[in-house]
């Protein structure tokens, strides 16, 4: 059984958030630290917007403003997400760690076997989510919206066929970072509101929709999930899934120091948040 670390930096900036992530691939590329989970939380609430994602034509910044919403560009790809009433999980691991598949899809599969039974463990009958027709690989090509709950992707996590959390992967330096959202509670109206349509009819259809293709935790529960009772969910379901150790990592000052530097010079900063 393989010893990761387990880091878990409760709320934190849109800034920090993704700085930290970016900062445990950069140290387990370099052999300075294991594998890692992470656990954290967003303090505001952010939208997050994949890599490749143009701002002008997806995002309405003005309603970001408006709700008080954090706003940040991910390193990763994907379509936006609205970070607020969830747990979010980070996973940093090697690609050529031990049965690690090459192929993206495939390492989403092993990944997410974590929240699966995270999930599980909730009591939530939990699937995989796998696109069958050439309809729906298509849609995942082609996706119609810009929320990232619109659809599931590969090996994304469903309940009943609703998804119910949202994954992104990059790889960089020989490792994978794969994060996501587990949502607890969903605010719909101030969800749609992020977004840009060409009319109202649009967005009211969109959102409409939305409620038969996405569905947060604790619509599905009699009794309420808190963050706290998801984080030992999720934390035993990794453990579980990956069939590994966890042991606390407690972050240096020299990868505060990291931290601090990112946030400034990239993660904060609008060359990088709006640079499409």
């Amino acid at each position: 059984m393989e010893t990761w670390a387990f880091l878990d930096t409760s709320a934190g900036s849109p800034a920090y958030n993704m700085a930290v992530d970016e900062v445990l691939l950069s140290w387990h590329s370099r052999g300075k630290i294991p594998p890692v989970i992470r656990f954290y939380t967003w303090d505001p609430a952010t939208l997050s917007v994949g890599y490749f994602q143009k701002v002008d034509k997806d995002i309405n910044m003005e309603a970001v403003r408006n709700h008080q919403v954090g706003f940040v560009r991910r390193a990763t790809g994907g379509r936006a997400v609205l970070h607020d009433q969830e747990l979010t999980y980070s996973v940093i691991v090697t690609e050529d760690y031990p049965d690690m598949p090459e192929s993206v899809t495939e390492a989403y599969r092993v990944i997410s076997q974590g929240l699966l039974q995270g999930f599980r463990k909730l009591g939530l009958s939990a699937e995989f989510a796998i696109p069958r027709t050439e309809e729906e690989r298509n849609a995942l090509k082609q996706p119609r919206s810009a929320v990232c709950f619109d659809a599931p992707s590969w090996y994304e996590l469903v309940v009943e066929g609703r998804k119910v959390a949202g994954s992104a992967q990059t790889r960089q330096k020989g490792v994978i970072l794969q994060h996501g959202s587990i949502i607890l509670d969903l605010d719909e109206d101030k969800l749609f509101d992020m977004f840009q349509y060409r009319n109202d009819r649009i967005r009211e259809r969109m959102q409409r929709q939305f409620k038969n293709k996405a569905v947060a935790i604790n619509e599905l529960r009699e009794q309420p999930v808190t963050i706290a009772e998801a984080s030992i969910a999720f934390k035993q379901g990794f453990a579980d899934a990956l069939n590994i150790q966890l042991e606390p990592l407690t972050l240096t000052d020299e990868m505060k120091q990291e931290v601090d530097r990112l946030m400034n010079e990239k993660y904060a900063n609008d060359e990088w948040n709006f640079r499409l």
